[in-house]
Order: structure tokens, then C-alpha cells, then sequence
């Protein structure tokens, strides 16, 4: 349920109004959120419910190689059936209770249930943890913003939850706009990364390097659309041969 449909009911966020006045919301959008990039791999990831939306959040936390784990009397959705049945999810058959986040390092309540949903919160909260209640940013400690994924690469767009259409909408943008020729350069200059290491002293001179390629001329993200992957090896190496002079020299 969307924060906005609680305006004039029982408030059911940290603030305990007793009646909703949207104070909530406003102080989601005037939050600066810190943006980061975790890492799941390995890591138990809670996802309380097994509807449609759970199987979503699912999806995203299974392709970051998170340990994923399903509480839910439940699973209402036939893939998430096939998830559990292969075990690639962990289904904990019943409803959540209070201590089913212990040793966990995210938890995600995607159920229709207010109570439930306050509960994952709270419970969290507790245990300083990452939480998310899917639709009710007051009720979140993070958000999730829409990605754009490509390979290595990978866009974050967040509009604080105000306006998940609106991030769908610049997601499908910036896909067209951004994608496999990046993800191919950051591949590649990947690949020379130990040499920029090992070669150039300081972090300027890496800096250096890597945006005299970037932003060089010829275009290598042109170079790639054409399907001349020679062409930007050949740009990196000469980059290399420059810069490599300069650092012995």
C-alpha cells in the first residue's frame, strides 16, 4: 500500500502520530540518501511474504547471490514454488514471527498484512539491520531503486519512493541510451587495471590514464557500437605506452 493512502488513518510509522498527517513521506523526500552498492553474496537475505511482489524481490536478491529465505504460510506464486522445490530459496512455511531475523543482513516484507509489515520493522530496527517494507517508505531504512543492469555494469535510479513509475520510465531511457558498449569498455578497462596499479604511482596518475581513454578521441564507446574492439585495444595501449613513459621517466 503507497505511504499517500494513509493519510487521515491509524498511523503505522516510526513517528506514532496516532492519526497520519503525511509528516512521513515528507521527510522520506527530504532525506539525502546515501547511495552504495552491497554485497549479498553468502549473506541471509529475509523476504517476508510469497505473493507476486515477493517473488520480485526474490529475483533481484538471487541475482546478487544472496542466501535468500522465504517466511510465508504460503507461496503464491509458481515460480517461487520451483525456487524452493530446486532450493534455491530456503521457504520457512508459516507466518513470520518475532526472531526470524536473527543472523540476517537484509529483510524485505512484501505482504499485504500492516501488522506484519510493522512488525518486520520494528524488528529490524532493533537489530540495527537493513529494512525494506515494500510501498511504505516510512517504513523502509533503505530503499530500492530501479537498475539498470549490463554486465559489469550496473545504474541505479531513485526518486526517494516518491515515484516508482516515474524511475521505471528513466530506467527504460537510460537502458537504451547506456548499454552493452559500456559494459564492454568497463570490462576492458578492467583488464588493465593491475598494470595502472603497478605502474603509476598515485591515485592521480591512475585517474589520469583511465580518463585520457574515456574521454579520448576517437570515441571508444563509438569505436565499440561500430564493432571495432581492436580499435579501442589499440587506444588503450597507446595509453599505456604514454603514460608508462612518464611514470619512469
Amino acid at each position: 500500500m503507497p505511504a499517500q493512502a494513509y493519510a487521515g488513518k491509524e498511523c503505522v510509522c516510526q513517528f506514532r502520530k496516532g492519526i497520519c498527517d503525511q509528516t512521513c513521506v515528507q521527510g522520506m523526500l527530504d532525506t539525502p540518501f546515501y547511495i552504495a552498492c552491497l554485497k549479498l553474496t553468502g549473506r541471509r537475505c529475509v523476504v517476508v511474504g510469497g505473493g507476486e511482489i515477493g517473488l520480485e524481490k526474490v529475483e533481484g536478491l538471487l541475482a546478487c547471490d544472496g542466501r535468500v529465505v522465504v517466511i510465508a504460510p504460503e507461496l503464491r506464486n509458481a515460480e517461487l514454488v520451483r525456487l524452493a522445490e530446486e532450493g534455491s530459496i530456503e521457504w520457512i512455511e508459516r507466518d513470520y514471527v518475532t526472531g526470524d531475523l536473527e543472523g540476517t543482513f537484509m529483510a524485505i516484507a512484501a505482504t499485504d498484512d500492516t501488522d506484519v509489515n510493522i512488525a518486520v520493522y520494528d524488528d529490524a530496527e532493533r537489530r540495527a539491520m537493513l529494512v525494506n517494507v515494500v510501498d511504505v517508505p516510512p517504513l523502509c531504512n533503505f530503499i530500492l531503486p530501479a537498475i539498470v543492469r549490463n554486465g559489469a555494469l550496473a545504474i541505479a535510479i531513485s526518486t526517494a519512493g516518491a515515484s516508482p513509475a516515474l524511475a521505471k520510465r528513466m530506467k527504460r531511457q537510460i537502458a537504451a541510451e547506456y548499454g552493452e558498449p559500456y559494459a564492454r569498455l568497463a570490462v576492458m578497462l578492467n583488464e588493465v587495471r593491475g598494470w595502472a596499479k603497478g605502474t603509476l604511482p598515485t591515485y592521480q596518475d591512475r585517474k589520469a590514464f583511465f580518463e585520457e581513454i574515456v574521454n579520448g578521441d576517437p570515441d571508444p564507446i563509438e569505436l565499440l557500437r561500430a564493432g571495432d574492439e581492436d580499435g579501442v585495444r589499440a587506444l588503450i595501449a597507446a595509453a599505456q605506452a604514454a603514460t608508462g613513459a612518464l611514470a619512469s621517466s
